[in-house]
């Protein structure tokens, strides 16, 4: 894209600098700036083993601050690629989702390479007919998380079959062989009670929208294995299933018969309806009943009390799996063994969950 380039840069090079303020930056300036070979300049950019760790940094550097995106035609004309690749997702409504699009497209630009973003709006039907018109199309490689539908993978293995690279992320199926970008969910939903313990909560509910993934399970195991070491009795009655479009008075209703003073809201779109009950309960929240969301959303900060939520990578675990996929496109070789990167979540005390000091009398 046009920029407007200091002269400054540029004065080594007066005959550069006198044709044109106005240049478009292009792999052969980023070379001469950096005193190296256009050749140097486009192994950096596609990560080629021949070009040391320093010299890509440098280059990458460079292309960032100048908002270089290589010519994906060009490209992909020498090298028989499109230089582009397909993200799908459940939704965009959800904060987190937002976020880990912002990571792909901030390495997939740098790496020259256009990003399409199909949604599945959580339909195994649609998951399946994405899948197929991908097929059909010239996309180099797919970003998936799974729909909460979706149960069966034949138009996964389907896709695979074509020699597409491929890499999950967040929803990620355990029976199908690919890279996989996840957090710790498991490690969560144990210290999301341990978190309530400790801020003086015994009668702890967790509470579900009616959804099932991967990544819920692995929450809700964490759970009922932390409440199963305080010797909860019976840790799956905690679990409580809330309808959608649940009135105000019902929710309020079924948090008092069940006698909770700490809440996990499993999914962000239960933290309205939650506010909303104990609002027109007069259920006071922290001091009568403490809340933890798994979504650190951008009102958390906002809401009064403000709400303990779970913060994840959400735009590191956009840039690792696009990272990952990349460099199957680059270097295409038969893999034996695929990695499962790990990322960390981590739990931000608010005031939701605030431990209150007894009175001294």
């Amino acid at each position: 894209m046009p920029l407007d380039i200091s002269e400054g840069i540029f004065r080594r090079n007066k005959t550069f600098t006198t044709r044109s303020l106005k240049t478009k930056i292009n792999i052969q300036t980023l070379a001469k700036e950096l005193n190296v070979s256009t050749s140097t300049v486009s192994k950096a950019l596609n990560d080629s083993h021949e070009i040391s760790d320093e010299t890509k940094r440098r280059v990458l550097e460079l292309a960032t601050k100048y908002q270089y995106s290589p010519n994906p035609h060009a490209s992909g004309l020498r090298n028989n690629k499109s230089k582009t690749i397909a993200v799908v997702i459940p939704e965009v409504g959800n904060s987190f989702f937002a976020s880990v699009i912002k990571g792909v497209e901030s390495v997939a630009r740098v790496q020259g390479y256009h990003v399409l973003i199909y949604l599945s709006n959580e339909s195994f039907e649609k998951e399946r007919m994405i899948l197929e018109s991908l097929q059909l199309g010239r996309i180099d490689g797919l970003l998936m998380s799974l729909a909460l539908e979706t149960q069966e993978f034949s138009h996964i293995q389907n896709l695979l079959s074509q020699d597409i690279p491929l890499v999950f992320f967040d929803r990620v199926p355990q029976e199908i062989q690919a890279h996989k970008v996840v957090t710790n969910e498991f490690e969560l939903g144990y210290k999301a009670v341990q978190h309530l313990w400790e801020s003086g909560c015994r009668q702890i509910g967790y509470l579900l929208n009616g959804t099932s993934n991967s990544t819920l399970n692995l929450r809700q195991q964490g759970f009922l294995k932390a409440l199963s070491e305080k010797n909860t009795a019976n840790p799956e009655t905690h679990i409580v299933e809330i309808p959608k479009g649940i009135s105000d008075i019902t929710f309020f209703q079924l948090l008092q018969e069940k006698s909770f003073d700490g809440v996990i809201a499993s999914v962000e779109e239960l933290v309205t309806p939650l506010w909303s009950a104990c609002k027109s309960g007069t259920l006071e929240i922290t001091q009568e009943l403490k809340v933890l969301s798994f979504c650190d959303f951008p009102l958390a900060t906002v809401l009064s009390p403000t709400l303990t939520t779970v913060k994840h990578p959400a735009t590191e675990m956009g840039e690792k799996a696009t990272e990952l996929l990349i460099a199957q496109i680059e270097k295409p070789r038969k893999t034996l063994s695929f990695q499962s990167i790990m990322l960390q979540s981590e739990i931000i005390p608010r005031e939701s969950t605030q431990a209150l000091s007894k009175t001294i009398s």
